[in-house]
């Protein structure tokens, strides 16, 4: 069932989102060479518990950390480490989900760790566009999801070629971390189409991959990379649909 949120909830969201775009934004300059994964996820735990919040990933279905810190070929879900140590021309996505006050919000960056390849780094901005149409898509009268995944899927892969991840979407969040309706990156008549109503609180989460849109799921059941080896990249905002637009939660 979706939940559609009042204004005051909508406000309690924003500002666990400003936490955590903060967090975000902390990051970009930490994230360099010689830094381990685990780093990174330390940081983020630090900074969000200093400003009251609670990551939410951390214990979530058993989840042993405040971050996911996904490297190169890993799309999502990638557990930190202290053996994963950044080098130059990595690429790291850092999904952070921020409770605050019992609501929640839900963003992700992908890093470029020093100087990365051309190839890499037009991955990287084609995966932020995609967000940002996704985002403008939802702005359209009488919007419905079907606007959100024509917009993120057309750029990736009919204006640029990259393969769009299928097994895994955005959602609803803001109550919890995972709410319905699931906001999907791609097209299809077998997926709900529900109208973008005021009230609506959901995450959309372009994941690109630069060859097959086909993953793998690793033994340690959370890790998740392209079946092909080749780089994936995933950004994300937490946005609410109001009576006067479309807003974005995950902004500081």
């Amino acid at each position: 069932m979706i939940q559609l949120k009042n204004r005051h909830e909508i406000d309690g969201i924003r500002k666990s989102g400003a936490v955590l775009a903060e967090c975000l934004l902390m990051l970009d300059d930490f994230i360099k060479p010689g830094v381990s994964t685990w780093d990174v996820d330390h940081m983020a735990h630090d900074f969000i518990t200093r400003h009251h919040g609670i990551p939410s990933c951390l214990g979530y279905c058993g989840y042993p950390n405040a971050t996911c810190t996904s490297v190169n070929d890993t799309v999502i879900h990638g557990i930190p480490s202290k053996k994963e140590i950044l080098k130059e021309g990595d690429i790291i996505s850092v999904d952070i989900c921020v409770t605050l006050d019992g609501f929640v919000s839900d963003s992700t960056r992908t890093y470029e760790v020093g100087k990365v390849s051309d190839e890499v780094h037009r991955l990287n901005v084609v995966t932020r566009e995609c967000l940002d149409l996704g985002i403008a898509a939802a702005e359209k009268k009488n919007a419905r999801m079907e606007d959100i995944s024509k917009a993120v899927f057309n750029h990736a892969f009919k204006e640029n070629g990259y393969g769009v991840v299928r097994d895994y979407t955005g959602h609803g969040v803001g109550f919890d971390l995972h709410e319905e309706p699931e906001v999907p990156n791609f097209v299809s008549p077998l997926m709900p189409n529900p109208r973008l109503r005021p009230g609506l609180v959901i995450a959309i989460e372009p994941m690109v991959n630069m060859g097959t849109w086909k993953i793998k799921d690793m033994r340690d059941g959370w890790t998740v990379k392209t079946a092909d080896g080749k780089p994936a990249c995933h950004w994300e905002h937490t946005i609410a649909i109001t009576e006067s637009g479309v807003e974005i939660l995950t902004l500081p």
